[in-house]
C-alpha cells in the first residue's frame, strides 16, 4: 500500500466564545488518507466537519493535534514551504454564492491562482483558462462573464476550475454539492471523479448526504459532537454499520423499492444534539443513543480497530 498522502493525529481545534467558556469543535480527531482515495467525512450539521477542513489547510490554526502533508507538518512551516503547499492543496467551498468575488470576472477568478505563482500570463494564460472551463463544462465565453450571470451549479464548476488552476495533488471538497438542487448535485459528483481520474487527485470530501458520499468515497468517517465515531471503507460501512449513530443515520437513507422500503426499521433518535460547548461525559452520543450502557457516561470510547480497516468508539465492542 502507498504511504498516506495525509496523516491527521489527534487533532483539536477549540473556539473560545466568551466568559471562559470553549466551543471544543474538532476533540481529538484521527484520520488518514492515501494517494488517489477518497475520504468521505459526513454527519450532521455542526459535528465539526467544515472546521477540520479548515484547519487541514491553516485557515484555522490547529489548538492541539498535527496535520502532516507529505511528511511535513502543516502547522509548522515557515513562508517558503507555505507558498509550495498552496500549490498543493486547494479548496472548493460549500457555498457558491459567497466564494466567488462578484466584482471580479470569471477568467480573472480562475486566473488568480496563475498570477500568484506566476504560472502563465498573456496567451498561455487566456488558454489555460479556457481549457479549464472546458474540463468543468463550460465555454470560453463564459470567461467574460461575472457570477451573479451564472446558475448555482455552474458556479460551482467555477469553483472547481479555480481550484484546479495550479494543479494541486489534494482537494479538500466543503459540502461542494449541499447548495445545489438534486438534479445537478450527481453532475458536480460525476465531474469531480472524472477529474480524480484524469489527474490522479486525492479528495477530503465533506458532505451530510451519506447517499452521496458513498458514491464518491473509497472511505467514509462519521463524526458526531467534535469526534470520530467510525470509519471504514465504504461498502462496509454501508453494509455493516457498527456504530448506533451510523445505523441511525443509514436508516434514515430512503431505499428504491417500495416493498424494502415499506418493511425496514427507521431509527429515530431522540433529543436534540449536545452543545458543543459543554458536552456529555463518557460518550458524546450517550444521551440520544438507544442502546447506552452505565459506563457509557463513565468513559470516553476509544476509536479502535474492530475489524479489518473499520474502526469505531463504542463500548458495545470494547
Amino acid at each position: 500500500m502507498s504511504e498516506p498522502i495525509l496523516q491527521v493525529n489527534g487533532l483539536k481545534r477549540h473556539f473560545n466564545v466568551g466568559r471562559g467558556q470553549v466551543l471544543r469543535a474538532v476533540d481529538g480527531v484521527t484520520f488518514e488518507i492515501r494517494k488517489g482515495e477518497t475520504l468521505g467525512l459526513v454527519g450532521e450539521s455542526g459535528c465539526g466537519k467544515s472546521t477540520i477542513g479548515r484547519t487541514i489547510i491553516r485557515l484555522y490554526d490547529a489548538t492541539a493535534g498535527e496535520v502532516l502533508f507529505k511528511g511535513r507538518n502543516v502547522h509548522q512551516m515557515n513562508r517558503k514551504e507555505m507558498r509550495q503547499f498552496n500549490r498543493e492543496m486547494q479548496m472548493i467551498f460549500q457555498d457558491p454564492y459567497a466564494s466567488l468575488n462578484p466584482r471580479m470576472m470569471v477568467g480573472d477568478i480562475i486566473g488568480e491562482g496563475l498570477d500568484i505563482h506566476g504560472l502563465a500570463s498573456g496567451k498561455e494564460r487566456r488558454k489555460r483558462i479556457v481549457s479549464l472551463l472546458e474540463t468543468v463544462g463550460l465555454t470560453a465565453e463564459h470567461a467574460n462573464r461575472y457570477p451573479y450571470e451564472f446558475s448555482g451549479g455552474q458556479r460551482q464548476r467555477v469553483g472547481i476550475a479555480r481550484a484546479l488552476a495550479i494543479e494541486p495533488e489534494f482537494i479538500i471538497a466543503d459540502e461542494p454539492i449541499s447548495a445545489l438542487d438534486v438534479s445537478i448535485r450527481a453532475q458536480v459528483v460525476n465531474l469531480m471523479k472524472r477529474l480524480q481520474r484524469e489527474r490522479g487527485l486525492t479528495y477530503l470530501f465533506i458532505a451530510h448526504d451519506l447517499a452521496m458520499v458513498k458514491h464518491i468515497s473509497d472511505n467514509i468517517g462519521v463524526m458526531y459532537l467534535g469526534s470520530l465515531v467510525e470509519k471504514a471503507s465504504s461498502q462496509r460501512l454501508h453494509e455493516n454499520p457498527l456504530h448506533p449513530y451510523t445505523e441511525a443515520l443509514l436508516s434514515a437513507i430512503p431505499i428504491p423499492d417500495p416493498q424494502v422500503e415499506k418493511e425496514r426499521q427507521r431509527i429515530i433518535l431522540s433529543g436534540e444534539i449536545p452543545s458543543p460547548i459543554s458536552p456529555p461525559s463518557g460518550c458524546r452520543f450517550r444521551t440520544r443513543c438507544p442502546k447506552a450502557m452505565p459506563e457509557c457516561a463513565l468513559l470516553e470510547p476509544e476509536l479502535r480497530e474492530v475489524e479489518p480497516n473499520h474502526f469505531v468508539a463504542c463500548h458495545l465492542y470494547h
